[in-house]
């Protein structure tokens, strides 16, 4: 339950510093709005990225962990067309708010290393 916490909490904070950082990140709307997009794509990174990265395994294997970034950049693409409020133009946005979410979810779990990981023993 910490660790699905913690995933929306990074979710909600990576995008709001990519709409503050980010030429190329709109926001148009309320701030529950931006709100409930950051706890969609925490709630998307718990429960469906595990699955991804399974089915994508010999795809990270031989990228050697790169293809991770395509596919957390596929899931803010999906946060990106189901919430009309958040607007990211082309791809070089994309790619650096998807960094800025892995960046602040990395920092979140060194901060708080007791959180379990999803489907980890």
């Amino acid at each position: 339950m910490q660790s699905l916490i913690l995933q929306i909490i990074s979710g909600v904070l990576g995008l709001w510093l990519a709409v503050k950082f980010v030429h190329g990140v709109t926001f148009t709307g309320d701030i529950k709005y931006l709100i409930l997009a950051g706890a969609v794509l925490g709630l998307l990174n718990f429960f469906l990225k595990p699955i991804l990265n399974f089915i994508t395994l010999p795809l990270r294997l031989l990228t050697f962990g790169l293809f991770s970034l395509i596919i957390d950049m596929i899931l803010i693409w999906a946060v990106d067309l189901f919430f009309p409020e958040i607007d990211i133009l082309l791809w070089m946005p994309l790619i650096w708010t998807t960094l800025i979410i892995w960046g602040m979810s990395s920092a979140i779990s060194i901060l708080f290393p007791m959180a379990k990981k999803p489907f980890a023993k």
